[in-house]
């Protein structure tokens, strides 16, 4: 594999987990307009921010280890889209899971080509 074709698949599921949470934090946004006092402000930006955590989270597992961040990329989504596919709106499902589903594949992708690699480096030497 090139050089820059591994640096983007290095830098993209990478990238777009990071533009996921900040998509997902934009939806906190809206507890400013509640009219909470300072602690329930408080209070309700961190439940509001419990998903973003989590994706960042992940992304931290993802960067260490890309197999299992992949699989924790996919398997919750795909979880729920089977589940809302089973309530009779799978594409509803899928279209909420697929970026997601897009960023794991990137990074077990990522994994089986810099695994392939280092077999190939090793055979070599």
């Amino acid at each position: 594999m090139k050089p820059p074709v591994r640096d983007w698949l290095y830098w993209t599921p990478r990238g777009l987990a990071i533009l996921l949470a900040v998509y997902l934090a934009t939806y906190a946004l809206d507890v400013f307009q509640g009219g909470y006092d300072f602690i329930r402000l408080l209070v309700a930006l961190g439940i509001h921010l419990i998903p973003t955590f989590i994706i960042l989270i992940v992304l931290a597992i993802a960067w260490k280890w890309e197999l299992a961040g992949g699989i924790l990329f996919i398997l919750p989504p795909l979880a729920y889209t089977v589940y809302v596919g089973l309530l009779g709106n799978f594409l509803a499902g899928l279209t909420l899971s697929a970026p997601f589903l897009l960023v794991g594949a990137l990074f077990i992708i990522h994994h089986s080509q810099e695994t392939r690699r280092r077999r190939r480096r090793k055979n070599q030497v």
